[in-house]
């Protein structure tokens, strides 16, 4: 065999191993499923209500507030426990003050409507407002407690109950006379714990 020959035949044997190889996967029956995934994010949506808790005046030491409000689940996902973070300033009229009216200022919550008498956590708003997020949540791990192991259910309200009172220390309390107290409670709430879903 010519030379010639041999490299026609070498060219033409890489030419068809090539074609081989090109064609080759279109040589068997074949198939394909697509799939469409979605990862979507649940919601934490708390809320107060009524979101003004307390408005009163012509406060006299001894005086005692009971007050109602619900806590509101509008999530899609169920609420572990809830937090209340506290800060106030007072308005001292008179500019007189040598004690600050937030020490004065007790706070009583309560969850059993049937025996209101018995607080389940009880401070006064000085010792809240000087809490640590940390103790906060120590304090208060009775809240979610209180709603047992699927927390606040997503879709769902709890009323709760806190008493107010200025005590009355049996001291001279005029300095505060005139006196307010601006309170702001944030509401803090923690999702529940991760699952195999």
């Amino acid at each position: 065999m010519s030379i010639k020959k041999k490299l026609g035949l070498g060219v033409a044997s890489a030419a068809l191993g090539l074609a081989l190889v090109g064609g080759g996967t279109y040589a068997y029956f074949s198939d394909e499923a697509v799939t469409n995934n979605t990862f979507a994010a649940g919601t934490l949506d708390l809320s107060v209500d009524p979101t003004t808790i307390i408005d009163v005046d012509n406060l006299k030491p001894g005086d005692t507030m009971l007050r109602q409000f619900d806590l509101v689940n509008g999530g899609s996902l169920n609420i572990k426990d809830v937090v209340v973070n506290t800060d106030y300033s007072v308005n001292d009229t008179n500019g007189n003050n040598v004690d600050d009216l937030g020490e004065h200022i007790r706070v009583n919550f309560m969850l059993n409507v049937d025996k209101l008498d018995v607080p389940i956590y009880s401070t006064t708003l000085a010792d809240l407002k000087a809490m640590s997020p940390e103790a906060v949540a120590d304090s208060f791990e009775w809240l979610g407690d209180a709603w047992g192991t699927n927390g606040l259910v997503a879709g769902t309200r709890d009323a709760l109950y806190v008493q107010f009172e200025f005590v009355d220390n049996g001291a001279d309390q005029n300095e505060f006379q005139g006196d307010s107290l601006d309170l702001e409670w944030t509401f803090v709430a923690s999702q529940t714990e991760g699952e195999s879903r």
